[in-house]
């Protein structure tokens, strides 16, 4: 832009020309940069009416005073063009003069400079930390399909219409990421290599994967736990679902940097202690805050609360479930952020039975840096403010899900109609609550 060129506000007000629309400038009909003087003008013409201006030329047209002025003639009659700028409304009052444009010139080199510091002060990802993230990402990725397809493998859910008032309730939630969260406790040694591809099918007399939730018919408004386990209909369908989650949380976890590294007797602990917590993180992916529902696809795979307690758990493990759902939701975390959060879940090195604590101390911090440079770096304001704290006590509030949720199995694992529902998998996983 030549010196002493002024955009106004009038280019505002004419909405710049019908935005989409070429734009043309007024003297000479080619191609408009922008409101220059008061008028839609090209960079020739701007500069051509700033220079008459400043020198307050005198022209003459040395044929009838009307001529047509175009890109291509427009410098054969000087006085004609002049006419036309200011016919168009080019006003010399929006020229600035020299000290005017130096001063602009002088903000405008301020600007940036400001800018570029601006810049090179902002929090930067390294290229290390981006390719933990980029591995973590193609983790998730390979180990939780969004499209649920699998699910139609399972089980078929079977849903009984509960009287209870408990059940009625809370009519929404959970079933298959709260199943997928049920089963908590973890694996054996084997578990690593010997987790079935597949489910058996519907009609297959081996018993399914994994216990869930069954409300208690609350004739008072008591909290105890007291579970109708006599019809569990929906345990079937969702300890398949919890096994097929298992397996998944396990294929993310090898891929985590640093995990494989690890004994593999803290390997196992580590997933035993973790499995069900990273599957209730993994489930608010589905839970949706207008029906407070897990929907995973169509209909048959959309669970609710009520659903979760046909299966052996009582309110109070869902309650509590479902209002950490909510608030993790909430926190629109970033898919980066997601994973990291689970990562670092798993990672944690306070686990009982953990041998070598200070190793996975380790990965654990550096996925935590790596987390809160992320957030530094690409969580703007106001949502990235104490984000990093608010993910680490979602992590606490997990630990005490997965403690109810331990206690309520064992009370389902007590019965042995309903133990012997499970799956080789989750008799493996849950073997050691499970006599």
């Amino acid at each position: 832009m030549e010196p002493g060129a002024c955009s106004t506000s009038v280019a505002d007000a004419a909405g710049e020309c019908e935005r989409g629309a070429p734009r043309v400038c007024g003297v000479c009909g080619d191609r408009a940069t922008g409101f220059h003087f008061n008028a839609m003008t090209c960079e020739g013409c701007k500069g051509f009416f700033r220079r008459s201006m400043k020198r307050k030329a005198m022209f003459t047209c040395p044929f009838s005073g009307e001529c047509h002025i175009t890109k291509d003639n427009r410098r054969h009659c000087q006085a004609c063009r002049l006419k036309r700028c200011l016919d168009i409304g080019m006003m010399k009052e929006f020229i600035l003069t020299d000290e005017e444009v130096q001063r602009k010139r002088e903000m405008i080199l301020k600007r940036k400079e400001e800018e570029a510091l601006r810049e090179s002060l902002k929090p930067k990802l390294s290229e290390e930390q981006q390719k933990v993230i980029d591995i973590l990402l193609e983790a998730h990725r390979k180990t939780y399909d969004p499209t649920y397809a699998d699910f139609t493998k399972f089980r078929p859910p079977v849903r009984s219409h509960p009287s209870s008032r408990g059940a009625t309730k809370s009519s929404s939630l959970l079933t298959q990421d709260l199943s997928l969260e049920d089963s908590s406790d973890l694996f054996s040694s084997e578990a690593f290599s010997t987790f079935p591809e597949r489910f058996p099918p519907a009609d297959s007399a081996e018993p399914p994967p994994f216990p869930s939730l069954a409300l208690q018919e609350e004739q008072d408004e008591s909290s105890s736990v007291n579970l109708e386990f006599s019809q569990l209909s929906m345990l079937p369908h969702l300890a398949d679902l919890v096994s097929y989650s298992i397996q998944k949380v396990i294929g993310f976890a090898k891929m985590i940097p640093g995990f494989r590294d690890l004994s593999v007797e803290d390997q196992i602990v580590l997933l035993k202690c973790s499995a069900m917590e990273v599957i209730m993180l993994r489930s608010n992916e589905s839970f949706t805050l207008e029906d407070m529902s897990w929907t995973c696809g169509s209909s048959d795979f959309k669970y609710r609360v009520s659903d979760v307690t046909q299966a052996g758990h009582s309110m109070d493990l869902l309650e509590p479930l479902v209002k950490f759902q909510v608030g993790l939701k909430k926190l629109n975390l970033h898919e980066e952020e997601h994973v990291l959060l689970m990562a670092i879940c798993i990672l944690s090195p306070d686990r009982p039975g953990v041998r070598e604590p200070l190793r996975v101390e380790a990965l654990q911090e550096r996925l935590s840096e790596v987390l809160q440079s992320y957030i530094r770096a690409r969580h703007a304001a106001p949502g990235g403010r104490l984000l990093y704290a608010k993910m680490i006590q979602k992590l606490a509030d997990l630990r005490s899900l997965n403690e109810e949720h331990s206690r309520q199995y064992r009370c389902l694992s007590f019965q042995p109609e309903h133990s012997m529902q499970l799956t080789p998998l989750l008799l493996e996983v849950f073997g050691n609550e499970i006599s």
